[in-house]
């Protein structure tokens, strides 16, 4: 099993002068320490014009001068929209990232999820899965040693040689955001390795990478000529201290998380309010002070807790096959300070246990190779992309934005 720390570089109100400089400052170098506490991914989103819960809308700057404070954590866009994105763009900024990190760029790729992201570009959310999918054929001839040109309904671009070239070849490791969970089936039917995220059960877990490994083995239906990823990794919420009181306690953010995700999302078509019409860590606080027991159920959920009670979800995850665990612990406003220890604590006392796993490696040949068969199982139980924990928001304001 792997492990990759995630950024949405999520910024709560109220707002000061430094603050977007204290978050990006802070991120690096919770970056630096993951690197050099062997953690093996960093992944980083792209998102545009959502006030306080992303101020990430430029991945690949991030990710840049991430490479030159580390030296061995891979890069990971997760993701880059080529929704909003030209395909020579996001081709170019592959191929600069995988050079300045000595090949270490992963590479995800996503639709967005929001008309708020979408709208600006052009874009929108009918036609967005169509988008995707022509600039995904668009874009993997332009990492080869020649000229491409595309000519389809989304994209005209005329023969030209595409450069640099990334380091990696073909091309660096894919993958697709899979924010729904149908998604997780049609990562694995594309050939692409599923980011998951969401934050589900480890039954759930199950049931999804039998999902995704039958698509790729048994219906695989590549975009473009591309070299598939057979990886499936997801989302948890995470912070580990001394007792899980203390991690509870330090991991007020996650439940800011959730509670945002929750609060738009039932908007139509994930709309959100007008710039400075709605303060979301207000909200969130109302909503804290009404549902107690709902936040202190939410703070029960994902990898929260000591390293012992952490070991323990593990384990059950492990079980599940899932090949990489991304821990989200810089969201809300959780401190700098028990972001680090949380990661050495982690790092030293529990990682190291998981991520040697000769066993996972000789489950994951036989299922490529067709030795082992995976039961087809029925996923609409498990189709609740929060969880049995998570909380419940209704967002009448928002969605009236």
């Amino acid at each position: 099993m792997k492990f990759g720390i995630f950024y949405e570089l999520q910024l709560p109100r109220p707002w000061v002068a430094g603050d977007e400089l204290a978050l990006y400052q802070n991120a690096l170098s919770q970056m630096e320490l993951a690197d050099k506490l062997n953690y093996d991914h960093a992944w980083v989103v792209e998102h545009h014009f959502l006030e306080e819960y992303s101020h990430s809308p430029s991945p690949e700057s991030f990710l840049a001068a991430a490479s030159q404070r580390t030296r061995n954590i891979r890069l990971g866009h997760g993701i880059l929209q080529l929704t909003t994105n030209h395909p020579a763009r996001v081709a170019e900024r592959v191929a600069v990232l995988d050079l300045l990190s000595n090949g270490r760029c992963e590479f995800g790729m996503g639709e967005s999820a929001s008309i708020t992201e979408l709208t600006p570009f052009g874009r929108d959310m009918e036609t967005k899965k169509e988008v995707f999918e022509e600039a995904v054929a668009a874009i993997f001839p332009m990492f080869k040693d020649a000229g491409s040109e595309h000519h389809g309904k989304y994209f005209d671009i005329p023969l030209r040689n595409v450069v640099p070239k990334p380091v990696q070849k073909p091309h660096p490791p894919l993958w697709m955001a899979c924010s729904q969970l149908p998604t997780i089936e049609r990562a694995g039917r594309h050939g692409f390795g599923a980011l998951g995220f969401q934050f589900i059960s480890a039954d759930a877990a199950h049931a999804w990478v039998h999902a995704y490994y039958n698509a790729m083995t048994k219906r695989l239906t590549k975009l473009a000529d591309y070299e598939i990823n057979p990886n499936m990794a997801l989302v948890s919420f995470f912070m580990c201290a001394k007792t899980d009181e203390e991690a509870r306690a330090r991991a007020d953010g996650a439940t800011f998380f959730q509670f945002a995700l929750r609060f738009y999302g039932a908007s139509q078509n994930r709309q959100r309010p007008a710039p400075y019409t709605v303060n979301m860590w207000d909200e969130y606080n109302k909503w804290k002070r009404d549902n107690p027991e709902a936040q202190e159920a939410a703070l029960r959920g994902g990898l929260i807790g000591s390293p012992e009670t952490i070991r323990k979800k593990l384990k059950r995850f492990q079980s599940s096959h899932i090949d990489q665990v991304i821990l989200l612990n810089q969201a809300g406003k959780n401190s700098h300070e028990h972001i680090c220890e949380s990661l050495e604590l982690f790092g030293r006392e529990v990682m190291p246990e998981f991520q040697n796993d000769p066993a996972q490696a000789a489950w994951k040949r036989g299922v490529m190779s067709g030795e082992i068969k995976l039961e087809e199982i029925d996923t609409q139980a498990f189709s609740d992309r929060y969880g049995k924990l998570a909380i419940n928001v209704a967002p009448a304001k928002a969605a009236a934005g």
